[in-house]
């Protein structure tokens, strides 16, 4: 297990509903990052006690290069939706 673990909060109008309205928290975190892994880091991190976390992988987009005429694809990345026990809230999160 990585020690410092890739873990930023994502800051949406959606994730702030979801933070409010269903104690769930939405962080971009390392693409190999696992289940286990990020449920001991936010538990580490923002001292709180989390129920579940279900996880998203984004596709990179497709660009081009006109110049050179090449095609390449962006990094891949991984969205963590963590749900929090009742009554824990990351007060950081909400702040920012």
């Amino acid at each position: 297990m990585k020690s410092n673990l890739l873990i930023q909060p994502v800051i949406s109008e959606k994730s702030y509903v979801l933070a409010n309205s269903q104690n769930k928290y939405v962080f971009l975190v390392d693409v190999k990052a696992s289940r286990i892994e990020i449920e001991k880091e936010v538990e580490k991190r923002y001292k709180v006690k989390v129920v579940s976390v279900n996880i998203v992988r984004k596709p990179g987009k497709l660009k081009r290069d006109w110049r050179l005429n090449k095609k390449y694809r962006k990094e891949d990345q991984k969205k963590a939706v963590v749900t929090l026990k009742k009554g824990d809230k990351i007060d950081e999160f909400l702040n920012i």
